[in-house]
This record gives structure tokens, sequence and C-alpha cells, in this order.
């Protein structure tokens, strides 16, 4: 659910504190499904989340040759110059130069063509498809619900936003969120919104984490 535009002065001032630089280079997490018009959140090397608006206009590149925002996908590596929007708290995407692309993913079906050899090898395929969620921890499920999951780690109870797209991996096969239950013990790998909240990029449990 997104914050509404009525935030408090504080909130607005924190806001315009963490607005993105002209020129931002980092990994593109989401887009909104709109070709015309609509926003996208790209992660920076410090781990911070920025969302741009983009629309029509916004000039795409990818080896060197013009591609539409639709082409997009999470992964991607990508440069965003942007400008001021007057009376927005995002900047205007008016470039977005894609330097790289994310590995292909691997379905279900392919990952089961040649097992697993061992738990070290399930999580050097998840680092490969998801190593833009820099934050990664462990605890056990204290409550879970469709928005949220929050766990009992050694630090104190920590609480992770479900996205969407959030994968739930049971012995390194996909699952869904109705699979986790509360007492299990879980590996998070998740990263920051721009309002500074944990979300949640993978949840994993079973064997892949019990002790060799």
């Amino acid at each position: 659910m997104r914050v509404s535009w009525l935030l408090p002065i504080g909130s607005v001032l924190l806001l315009a504190q963490t607005m993105p630089p002209p020129l931002l280079r980092g990994v593109l997490i989401e887009r909104d499904p709109q070709v015309d018009s609509g926003e996208l959140s790209v992660r920076d090397a410090n781990n911070q989340v920025f969302r741009f608006l983009f629309d029509g206009k916004t000039s795409v590149e990818r080896d060197q040759q013009s591609i539409n925002v639709s082409r997009l996908q999470p992964g991607y590596s990508v440069e965003v110059g942007s400008d001021e929007v007057p009376g927005s708290l995002l900047r205007y995407a008016r470039t977005i130069h894609v330097s790289s692309a994310p590995a292909s993913p691997r379905t279900l079906s392919q990952a089961r063509v040649r097992p697993f050899r061992n738990s070290a090898d399930r999580v050097m395929i998840t680092d490969r498809a998801h190593a833009y969620g820099a934050i990664a921890l462990s605890g056990v499920v204290f409550r879970v619900s469709p928005e949220r999951v929050v766990l009992h780690t050694r630090d104190g109870d920590q609480t992770f936003l479900l996205r969407p797209d959030t994968r739930y991996l049971d012995d390194g096969d996909d699952v869904s969120l109705v699979e986790l239950k509360p007492n299990m013990r879980v590996f998070v790998r998740a990263g920051k919104t721009l309002y500074n909240e944990l979300e949640a990029y993978e949840v994993i449990w079973g064997n892949i984490l019990q002790p060799r």
C-alpha cells in the first residue's frame, strides 16, 4: 500500500533528504506494469531504494538500442538520469540506460533436471538469482500474515513486509505463502524500502538450514 501524499511536515522533510541524485546507478527492483506512465524503484550500492516517475517520453536504452519501458525487468543494472518534478516527492526518470540484464530465471522443471548436490549448492543458486537482497537474517517465525512476517531473532523481534513477488523456498523448491507457519526456523533475504522498512525477497526453510 502506497503512502498517502498528505504527509506530516516532518515526513516530507525526511523524504526530501533521501531524494536520489540526478544520476543514479543501481539495480531495478520493481516497475509498475503500466507502459504509458507509472513508477519504478532502484536500489543503489548503499542499499537505499529510490522511486522514480516514468512516462512514454522516458528514454530507455540497452546495448545502444532504444527499447520500451515494458522490457525493463527486476534485476537489470541501470543508470537513471532524472529531473525534479514540481510538487512531487519523486523525481522523473528522463533517461534509463541498461548496463546489464539479469540471468534468465530457472523454472521449477529446469531446477529438477539436475538434483542439488548439497545445501551449499542450493544457496549458491539462490545467491546468484537474488544478489540484490543485501540483508540476510535468520530466526523463528512468530507471526505471519499475507502482508508481513515477524521473526524472533537473536537481536529481538524483526518484522518483514511481504511483496507480491516474495519467493518462499522449502528445501530449495518454490512453494506458496500458506506453507509458512509459526515456530518454523527460516532464513530471510531482504532489503530496505524508501521508508526504511524491511521487505522480504526470499524466505527459505527446510533441510537447507540444517547443519551438515
